[in-house]
């Protein structure tokens, strides 16, 4: 008997190749995704606001990339000895206001720059569910801050009595999602989307509210790539749900999919969305890193001197070969 129903995604019409810019955007799965590409050598930017859950917090995040908006004091707030922005990760919270503005700033720059030559945006959509404030934090006045009623990307350990939780319905989201993505068109008119949805279960919503979570979602994207040819859904979440659909696929909290499972979805991820040129490039990029990782009994051995040179050899000629690609770490390695 068959006890697995696997399933192939759809090959994209339009392929990734390793000479193209990535930017991603989303959910900490995005995260999981952003480190196979680093890992491959691909040329990509990951949250430059952090990691982001809700959509609105994601076109938000996009909006202000677009416009390259620079935030001064009067969007941040003081709270757990720290200036926080909402609409920003803690990972650029500070105790100095002004290396927290500083350090937002060069991700805004940086996110603004590379969103106008990136060839593909992949989203990944986290959850439906949004926090809005309930109350005017003192100081966040000005152009451009976040106030009562704002949907907010990180609640920083704020109270939770401070903030309403609300579904968001699918006809804002999409409105939302549709708005941004025009306003991309205006830097880079030949970018190429890809959404996906997070396999991450958001249990603390509850069973049936992720689930409800998750199917919003999910209607959103494909009324947005439906008939588009620069749009593309890849189904991270239901290899997860529906392919793996085993407990033993998931880290111990039983919400996160672990090592196998992430390894699987890039598998199925390469195989769909990745040109046969580049998937061959990455099969040697592997070799070059399973070789770096290479742990010898004998370092000073004349056997481990020769597998460094053979080595050194072969990124050396990887190096000529495409030379947009940086392998001054592994060179350095392997010259010993």
């Amino acid at each position: 008997m068959n006890f697995h129903l696997a399933f192939t995604p759809r090959p994209f019409a339009t392929k990734i190749n390793h000479c193209q810019k990535l930017l991603l955007i989303g959910s900490c799965f995005t995260e999981n995704m952003g480190a196979k590409f680093r890992q491959h050598k691909f040329d990509v930017l990951e949250n430059p606001n952090g990691i982001l859950f809700n959509p609105i917090s994601i076109t938000q995040s996009i909006t202000s990339y677009i416009d390259n908006k620079q935030y001064t004091a009067a969007n941040l707030f003081y709270q757990n000895e720290c200036w926080n922005s909402w609409e920003h990760h803690s990972r650029f919270s500070h105790p100095d206001q002004e290396l927290c503005l500083q350090r937002i700033n060069q991700s805004q720059q940086s996110a603004h720059d590379f969103l106008k030559e990136a060839d593909w945006l992949l989203l990944t959509l986290g959850s439906a569910f949004a926090y809005t404030l309930n109350f005017s934090v003192p100081g966040t006045t000005g152009n451009g801050a976040v106030m009562e009623g704002d949907v907010v990307a990180n609640c920083h350990k704020v109270p939770t009595d401070k903030f309403n939780k609300k579904l968001l319905p699918v006809n804002i989201i999409t409105a939302e999602l549709q708005q941004m993505l025009t306003a991309i068109q205006t830097i880079n008119p030949a970018i190429k989307i890809i959404f996906t949805i997070s396999p991450v279960r958001h249990l603390r919503d509850g069973f049936v509210e992720n689930n409800r979570s998750k199917a919003t979602l999910i209607e959103a994207v494909h009324s947005l790539i439906e008939n588009e040819e620069n749009r593309f859904y890849f189904p991270a979440y239901e290899l997860v749900i529906d392919d793996l659909r085993d407990y033993r696929f998931y880290a111990e909290d039983m919400v996160h999919p672990n090592y196998g499972a992430t390894n699987y979805v890039w598998e199925k991820f390469v195989a769909a969305c990745i040109d046969e040129p580049t998937q061959k490039l990455m099969e040697q990029i592997n070799t070059i890193n399973a070789a770096k990782s290479h742990k010898p009994f004998h370092p000073t051995s004349g056997q481990h001197k020769k597998f460094l040179q053979i080595n050194l050899e072969k990124v050396k000629q990887l190096s000529n070969r495409y030379p947009y690609l940086n392998f001054e770490e592994e060179k350095i390695y392997f010259a010993g």
